[in-house]
């Protein structure tokens, strides 16, 4: 995972949900899952932990937070990110659960919308 590839692939992952999901609270639960899922992993690499070395190994990265800030297409610092990094990172993160919800209004067909009083 990586703060570019993440939001478009919560996007499709909360559209994916919201088409397949037999019912609302599946639906629901899928959700948890797999924003716990983003979150668990994307922290872990952010954090360098050791469980995470094979995912950004198999992106080329120098570690886990060089995968996360950078994506093999930036060149962020990485070994000694500044407190703004810090923060910036997590207000990312904390943006995740936005990015999924997204995916799931965006797949919701014009009969699940609610009804609106039409305009005279």
């Amino acid at each position: 995972m990586s703060f570019l590839v993440d939001p478009p692939l919560l996007v499709g992952s909360g559209a994916m949900i919201e088409r397949h999901a037999p019912s609302e609270r599946s639906a629901n639960t899928l959700s948890r899952i797999v924003l716990t899922g983003f979150l668990v992993t994307s922290i872990s690499l952010y954090l360098n932990l050791r469980w995470t070395r094979w995912i950004w190994e198999l992106c080329r990265a120098e570690s886990g937070r060089d995968w996360m800030l950078n994506s093999g297409v930036l060149s962020l610092e990485h070994e000694r990110p500044s407190l703004a990094t810090h923060i910036a990172s997590a207000v990312i993160f904390a943006s995740y659960p936005a990015w999924l919800r997204l995916g799931r209004s965006l797949a919701r067909r014009p009969e699940q919308q609610p009804s609106r009083p039409a305009s005279s």
